[in-house]
């Protein structure tokens, strides 16, 4: 079920300014986190000094451990692990997507494949520079979707800056990653598609990496890895 939104044109104060922001990505984030005091991640130890509780069933296959994932850490898991994962009801999903590239598109129909297996809401919201990010991200917050994901290179420096600020929004970026992620951004990368921002010394994603099989297996990994509160990790498929 697809909601196809029209890019807004309404003007909005821009926290972004042009042949500025990929520059200073890097400088950015370590701001951006430290502003927000560091956010305590999902698997972080209980105040109360006692371990985290072991995982176990589904959470245990997919890591291959009964530790929790430390913040940031990178899983492989099984394929095949997450097949059986279902959607609850009334799952909501926005898309952010930047990019006319196949590659985009082919992730973006990904989750449209996802959401039609699983009976969940969609909502594509397209953007065209870092401002439209921006503002498709406050957007989908605002909206309450259970999970925003992110496809195409052109997010991921937006994502760094804002994703942090939305500490109770899920969100999962499919072919890219972030530098560093706070608790509540789950990536899913493999080989050719694990963009890490401007200037962060990976190359674009290989459009040739990016195949509908994989796209759809990386959006089912990673939504299964978020409804298991497995997240604030990095996915890496093989």
């Amino acid at each position: 079920m697809r909601r196809p939104a029209a890019v807004a044109e309404a003007a909005r104060p821009n926290r972004f300014k042009a042949g500025v922001l990929a520059p200073l990505t890097a400088a950015a984030v370590a701001l951006t986190l430290a502003a927000c005091g560091g956010a305590v991640p999902h698997a972080a130890t209980p105040h109360d000094g006692a371990s985290p509780a072991p995982l176990t069933g589904f959470a245990a296959r997919f890591v291959g451990s009964s530790h929790q994932p430390a913040p940031e850490a990178t899983v492989r898991p099984t394929p095949g692990t997450w097949d059986d994962v279902a959607a609850p009801a009334g799952f909501s999903i926005v898309v952010v997507a930047r990019g006319d590239d196949a590659s985009t598109a082919t992730l973006t129909g990904a989750v449209e494949h996802y959401a039609e297996t699983h009976g969940a809401d969609l909502t594509v919201l397209p953007a065209r520079d870092d401002d439209e990010v921006e503002q498709r991200i406050d957007e989908a917050v605002a909206a309450a979707s259970d999970l925003v994901v992110g496809v195409g290179d052109g997010v991921v420096d937006v994502f760094s800056l804002i994703t942090a600020q939305y500490l109770e929004t899920d969100f999962l970026l499919v072919g890219a990653q972030l530098p560093e992620p706070t608790h509540n951004v789950t990536a899913v990368v493999w080989p050719g598609a694990e963009f890490r921002g401007t200037g962060l010394g990976n190359d674009a994603v290989r459009p040739n990496a990016v195949t509908p099989v994989i796209a759809r297996e990386a959006v089912a990994a990673g939504a299964a890895s978020v409804l298991h509160d497995l997240t604030g990790i990095v996915i890496e498929l093989g």
